[in-house]
């Protein structure tokens, strides 16, 4: 399971969808409370989590390398033993009650993991089989029409396009019927056109009533997708919030003025703006809220004016995921 952080490649997003509101959730799908783990070399890879997950919700866990995302995700769906706490999926124990949670659980890893010689309708089929289910041909036909594979259900895996190979893994996932799916960074390494089809392929799985949970480091698949958002660090979930106000602290941007000379310090009369001082003095960096009326661009450079502060260059980026998890980890250490 890869956890790294990239920049997401600008593309349109897709069409916003609508979101479960938090008055009407009811109970948790998934409950997680105080939950740690510690491996056998000593090292902790969670620390106190607790968390709920309601059904019915697109719930994007976000988090740098090595954060603790595999891990917590692993215990839920029964791959790597729970260390203290506890676990509930739909109010069964994962540990007393495995059998029954785990076949609530689908699991799509990011890896392409699958028989190449095997065909579509057959690894669906075989996956059905391991959770103990019995033949269910309309099930089958049922989910791979959804995701678009019906007209392959006969071809060989190692004779589709790894978009299909994709798909493949979330049918394989859906066959035992969960209530749960787990998508680990369900559109890395596919095209832009693809992204949006697997987007609205999860738009679809969430409306027919499969509780979704997935891990991204593409700000825009976060956005259009999850209901909520948490962000884990070193183990710990250090913020969960409404999708919509997280993207309203990711939702900025940063203006960055190259100064013909170099200075030391910040004039006083800039502190309103929180400036950084960068490049040994010769870059101010100005962060602003782009969702906001007024950015106060204008207000920086009259007053940049006025105090003799001249540059020769400025340009305006987007704030990387890197950035923004530095940022947002601060804040909560």
């Amino acid at each position: 399971m890869n956890e790294s952080i990239d920049q997401h490649p600008a593309d349109s997003p897709a069409p916003s969808v609508v979101h479960v509101p938090a008055s009407a959730r009811g109970a948790p799908i998934i409950s997680i409370s105080n939950l740690s783990k510690t491996y056998a070399s000593g090292y902790l890879a969670l620390k106190n989590v607790s968390l709920d997950i309601y059904r019915g919700e697109i719930f994007a866990l976000l988090g740098p390398n090595g954060a603790g995302k595999t891990t917590l995700i692993s215990i839920i769906c029964g791959i790597v033993n729970p260390g203290e706490g506890r676990v509930l999926v739909a109010g069964n124990d994962i540990v007393k009650d495995y059998r029954k949670t785990r076949s609530m659980i689908g699991l799509v890893p990011q890896e392409l993991t699958t028989d190449a010689f095997v065909s579509v309708r057959g690894a669906a089929n075989l996956s059905r089989g391991l959770f103990g289910k019995a033949k269910n041909p309309a099930h089958i036909e049922k989910v791979l029409r959804q995701l678009s594979l019906w007209d392959r259900r006969d071809s060989k895996i190692m004779t589709l396009s790894g978009g299909m190979k994709r798909r493949v893994l979330i049918a394989k996932a859906l066959a035992h019927e969960p209530t749960v799916l787990f998508l680990d960074e369900p559109t890395a390494g596919v095209d832009v056109e693809l992204r949006r089809e697997m987007w609205q392929v999860i738009r679809n799985l969430r409306a027919s009533g499969v509780t979704i949970i997935l891990t991204t480091h593409y700000i825009d698949e976060a956005e259009d997708m999850a209901d909520r958002v948490g962000v884990i660090h070193k183990g710990e979930l250090i913020l969960v919030e409404e999708k919509a106000e997280l993207m309203r602290k990711l939702g900025k941007k940063q203006l960055v003025l190259h100064l013909l000379e170099p200075i030391t310090v910040v004039p006083d009369e800039l502190a309103k703006y929180s400036l950084e001082l960068q490049q040994a003095g010769r870059e101010l960096v100005y962060t602003f809220d782009t969702h906001t009326e007024r950015t106060g661009i204008t207000l920086l450079l009259a007053d940049l004016s006025r105090l003799g502060l001249r540059f020769n260059d400025l340009q305006t980026k987007q704030r990387s995921l890197e950035e923004i998890f530095v940022k947002l980890i601060g804040d909560h250490r």
